[in-house]
């Protein structure tokens, strides 16, 4: 294998294809990366590849080819060594069994992996339907906020993708809050119905590195129509796959309050910065408490004689006036997630689930997107 191609184009390639690899690979093989040189006449690619036998990652790049080939070697290596290579062009060839780095005066001699002994990627299932790149990145991070991070209760770490025609739900629960996201996309099958449990970091991950193409393809498959249970994603020259989740997701919708008691409105910039200020002297998971009344919200932290701080805002409130506790991050990471500038919060009481949304559109549509949040029991 002998390949020349400049170094910003492959750092960038090398970085995103070992975002995917293991920190304790389960063989050796698992912490490679596969570089595989094609010329096909009109073109030549360099084809990179990552996979732990649970996410796959591929990317191609035009590069100049000497000399075909297919080699396997440490990714993580490979990585730090062309991102600390001068801005010049940089030229990979094969020795033997070991892969010499050249870029202008630098020069790196690294060994091969056994590329016999990788396991082979899995194919991209068929294509289910498009979005727009920018939309769903966005979408996928103001769901995926609400992920639970215990490994012990697996379905919890996953994002909800339910397809029902042209219409994606995106949801995502850890029991203390709960995040749904909807968005339009471009089905292949106007009439497609499905619902895969995607792990939250991988899909976060991947959507947020998907936005250099206007468009992201979408693959399912799913053990209920024959399939492994599988998605894939691409976009911009750049495809993942990722085994789904097993579990029962928690029946989510059940959960969503109906109707409200009070509903109030807050510039959402002075309100996240005046949480940030106040939870200043609260102790780890001690409760921001909030009181809305008519014209104003007054948020206070900490108690007796411990540190305390009080800040008050102008806020809209229709309904009763009501007191209520929240975890300050969780709070943060809803309103963060809101794309508004104005925070429209809706209560029933002080001790049951309160929903976030940003202010509803003059035209009276619903918000697409909706946060809801566990209040905190305060001691009398």
């Amino acid at each position: 294998m002998k390949f020349r191609v400049e170094r910003d184009v492959l750092a960038e390639a090398v970085a995103w294809t070992a975002r995917t690899l293991p920190v304790r690979p389960s063989v050796p093989v698992l912490a490679g990366m596969l570089l595989d040189a094609e010329d096909e006449g009109e073109r030549q690619r360099l084809k990179l590849s990552s996979f732990d036998y649970e996410v796959s990652a591929q990317v191609s790049v035009d590069v100049d080819i000497d000399e075909p080939g297919r080699i396997l070697v440490s990714g993580k290596l490979l990585a730090e060594i062309v991102r600390n290579l001068p801005p010049q062009t940089v030229e990979v060839s094969t020795d033997g069994a070991k892969v010499v780095v050249s870029c202008g005066s630098a020069r790196f001699t690294i060994l091969t992996l056994p590329v016999e002994d990788y396991p082979t990627l899995p194919a991209m299932p068929a294509l289910t339907g498009s979005v727009l790149s920018d939309a769903f990145a966005a979408a996928v991070s103001q769901v995926a906020v609400a992920a639970g991070r215990d490994d012990t209760l697996p379905m919890l770490t996953g994002v909800r993708v339910e397809i029902e025609g042209s219409t994606v739900t995106l949801a995502s629960t850890d029991r203390y809050r709960l995040a749904v996201r909807e968005l339009t996309w471009t089905p292949e099958d106007p009439d497609v119905s499905a619902v895969a449990l995607v792990p939250a970091k991988t899909l976060a991950d991947t959507a947020k590195s998907l936005t250099g193409g206007a468009q992201v393809s979408i693959a399912l498959s799913t053990a209920d129509n024959g399939g492994e249970g599988m998605i894939g994603f691409e976009g911009g020259g750049r495809r993942t796959t990722t085994r789904l989740l097993d579990g029962e997701f928690p029946k989510y919708r059940k959960l969503l309050p109906e109707s409200f008691n009070s509903v109030a409105e807050v510039q959402k910039a002075e309100f996240i910065e005046a949480v940030k200020r106040v939870s200043l002297v609260a102790e780890r998971n001690t409760p921001l408490r909030l009181a809305f009344n008519s014209g104003r919200l007054v948020l206070e932290a900490g108690t007796g004689e411990e540190a305390q701080a009080v800040e008050e805002l102008e806020a809209n409130l229709e309904g009763d006036d009501i007191q209520i506790a929240f975890n300050s991050t969780f709070l943060l990471d809803g309103l963060n997630a809101i794309e508004s500038d104005v925070a429209r919060l809706q209560f029933t009481t002080s001790t049951k689930p309160a929903v976030i949304t940003g202010k509803a559109a003059d035209d009276g549509t619903v918000s697409d997107y909706r946060y809801l949040i566990m209040p905190v029991r305060l001691s009398n």
